[in-house]
Parts: C-alpha cells; structure tokens; sequence
C-alpha cells in the first residue's frame, strides 16, 4: 500500500469497523504469516486480529487516525481477509462494505474511477524472514 494516490493510506475505516476473522492455521502458531501475538481465538477453528471483536472494533494492527494518515504494522503478513478487501472503486468496482465502514467515519463513498494498483508484489513474508528485517 505505499502508493502515492491510495486512498486506504488516509482512510483505514475497514480496519477499525469489521471484525477480522480468519482460519486459525493462518497465524504463526499454525506455519502461517499472521503474528500470533496479534490474534485471539473466537472458535476452535476461527481466529481473529486482536481488537476487531468488540462492539468498537480497530484492529491492534492499525497505527494512525483513521481517516487521515494510517498503515498496518504487519501488512505483508496480514490475514486473507485484509488481502481480499478491495477498496472501493478499484479496477472501476464498487465495494459495499468499503463504502459502509468509511460511512461510519464519515468520509464520502470512493470514485469508481480510481486507477489499478498493482499489489502483488506484497506477499506473506515467514516470520523468520520478518524477524531478522
């Protein structure tokens, strides 16, 4: 997410608004890239980002103020659910969720028109591999 004109770089509402639930053999623990210390358990087989399962959710991993300037402390090793969640507007498609969440914060709907960016060079990083960075 480290371009110039992404609007998830001054938004960050989808982080602080949904719970973000994933299987749980994608943390650490399991072999996967989520940072297990930033998880908690919701069901034998669900877990979730630490501060997304409450009735104000924002993720442990957010850092900044949503709606003007934030990141994700684990971006490469983010969960599916974040790697899934599309802005909306991008490659021309409206996100529903996207524009709910930023609703909440009070920030307009995206433009549809926004151009496509290119996000997969970002990829889970082992955490031997994140360790040592």
């Amino acid at each position: 997410m480290g371009e110039i004109n992404n609007p998830c770089m001054t938004c960050g509402a989808c982080c602080a608004y949904f719970r973000v639930s994933f299987y749980w053999a994608e943390s650490e623990e399991a072999g996967g890239c989520v940072p297990q210390v930033l998880t908690e358990q919701v069901t034998p087989f669900l877990s979730c980002m630490q501060g997304t399962n409450s009735k104000t959710p924002r993720c442990v991993a957010l850092e900044g103020e949503v709606g003007h300037a934030v990141s994700c402390s684990v971006y490469p090793n983010r969960p599916t659910p974040c790697r899934e969640f599309d802005q909306s507007g991008l490659n021309g498609v409206t996100n529903a969720a996207c524009d709910r969440a930023r609703a909440q914060y009070g920030l307009p709907p995206l433009n549809v028109d926004l151009p496509t960016i290119d996000l997969t060079h970002l990829s889970c990083v082992p955490a031997e591999i994140h360790r040592q960075v």
